[in-house]
C-alpha cells in the first residue's frame, strides 16, 4: 500500500497522540510505503519550524532525515489544478499520481471534498485507520 501524508497529519502525529500518531507508527513499522516529493518535505520542515508548538532545530533535522531516508521520493512530471481553493494542495495529488499512491491522508477540507482522484482515495486519518485495519 502506498500513501501520501498531508502536512497536517504529519505534524499532528508528531505532536499529539491519536489517529495521526497511529498512522506514523504504522509507517515506521513498515506497514505501508510513504510517497513524498521534495516540495512536500520542504513544507513538512517549514511547518515544523514555524509551528505554534516550538520544536528544537535538531529534532526537526532528525525528522527531516528520517523522512528522506524512509520515503519513496518522487518528482512529479506533470502538474494538476484540481484544488482551486488552495492551489498549494495540488502538490499532494501530483505526488500521489507520480508515486501510484492508493491514499492521500489529510485533514484538509479542500482535499477531502474531492474524495477521490484518478483512483486515489482521499481520506481522514480516522477513515484510513478504519480501512487499513479491516
Amino acid at each position: 500500500m502506498r500513501v501520501v501524508l498531508d502536512t497536517n497529519v504529519l505534524v499532528s502525529g508528531i505532536h499529539w497522540s491519536g489517529d495521526s500518531e497511529k498512522i506514523l507508527r504504522d509507517w515506521f513499522l513498515g506497514k505501508f510505503k510513504l510517497i513524498s516529493s521534495l516540495q512536500i518535505i520542504e513544507e513538512y520542515v517549514k511547518t515544523l519550524a514555524s509551528f505554534k508548538v516550538p520544536m528544537d532545530f535538531k529534532y526537526i533535522s532528525w525528522w527531516e532525515s528520517l523522512i528522506v531516508e524512509k520515503v519513496i521520493l518522487v518528482m512529479p512530471k506533470g502538474s494538476v489544478n484540481i484544488v482551486k481553493e488552495d492551489a498549494d494542495d495540488n502538490k499532494f495529488i501530483e505526488a500521489a499520481i507520480e508515486g501510484n499512491a492508493d491514499y492521500i491522508i489529510t485533514q484538509d477540507k479542500h482535499l477531502l471534498k474531492l474524495k477521490e482522484f484518478k483512483g486515489i482515495k482521499i481520506v481522514t486519518p480516522k477513515e484510513f485507520l478504519k480501512l487499513f485495519n479491516e
